[in-house]
């Protein structure tokens, strides 16, 4: 596992993106930037990337930049011109890290349908520091609830959307029973979908799976990690998994950008054995975001 030096930066840095291909700005983080009437406020109506930063660069940029575009065209957005989304990245990188460009930071491009009264899209790109707790969390693990989820999500519209609202009151509801997790389940089927922000990876093996089912948005960073596992000989699909097969697999494992590779611990009050090739999982996903 690589271990990234920590050093919190006191204010992020934001560009704000003009949504027609226009110029891009820089924008103090002290000042407003969405007005009352915005759709991402007033809605949730909008769309989201997170990305990691690694010593100077965006890992995982194409997929992400790909998501980001198959979600505005499922929002009905005007298509993001990813270019300039990529320039406002590589201006706030620059100024965040200065010269030496070593270390993380996680980037966020957000995209809105904007104001009700201009009918303009809001867009910027935020580069700040990484959460403490996510380190943490990539050294200790996590202990993972199951749950149903009750919402739904239609299987026509595979977009990473701002309205987390349902997922974040799951996840206070999960800390309060003693977990740090969730693990979202199919509520007719039983079968394991994926994690609150995160894409659920089990390892037999040399086996890599991923659930295969409705309503799973796709992960850029499991594709990221099993294009890579697969040139270096694991097998890696996506197939129906039920909770009984986290638990009897080698290890479990929820993959996202930021958090790269965080193992889990306990599952349902199940402890989940800590397994000898752990380091190597974490190694394996960092060398697919290197690439």
């Amino acid at each position: 596992m690589k271990n990234m030096e920590f050093t919190p930066r006191k204010e992020p840095v934001i560009y704000v993106v003009e949504p027609y291909g226009g110029s891009v700005r820089k924008h103090l983080p002290s000042l407003p930037l969405v007005y009352w009437d915005d759709a991402a406020v007033t809605r949730g109506d909008g769309i989201f990337e997170s990305l990691l930063i690694r010593d100077g660069k965006a890992a995982n940029l194409a997929r992400h930049g790909q998501r980001f575009i198959n979600s505005a065209l499922a929002l009905e957005l005007p298509e993001p011109q990813l270019e300039k989304w990529e320039e406002a990245t590589n201006l706030a990188i620059a100024d965040y890290f200065g010269p030496d460009g070593q270390g993380e930071a996680k980037c966020t491009w957000t995209y809105t349908r904007g104001r009700a009264s201009t009918g303009h899209p809001t867009a910027w790109v935020v580069v700040q520091p990484i959460d403490a707790k996510i380190i943490e969390q990539r050294a200790k693990g996590v202990k993972v609830m199951t749950t149903p989820r009750l919402w739904q999500v239609a299987e026509e519209l595979p977009a990473k959307t701002l309205n987390y609202a349902a997922t974040m009151a799951t996840l206070r509801l999960a800390r309060g029973k003693g977990f740090e997790d969730v693990i979202f389940t199919d509520p007719e089927t039983g079968l394991v979908l994926e994690g609150a922000t995160s894409t659920v990876v089990a390892v037999r093996g040399d086996k890599l799976r991923t659930p295969a089912g409705k309503g799973i948005l796709p992960g850029t960073t499991q594709a990221a990690l099993f294009e890579y596992a697969t040139e270096k000989g694991y097998r890696c699909k996506a197939k129906e998994i039920t909770p009984g097969y986290l638990e009897r697999s080698d290890s479990a494992w929820l993959v996202s950008s930021v958090r790269t590779a965080v193992r889990v611990t306990n599952l349902d009050g199940t402890r989940l054995k800590a397994p000898d090739n752990a380091a190597e999982i974490r190694d394996l996903l960092d060398a697919a975001l290197a690439r």
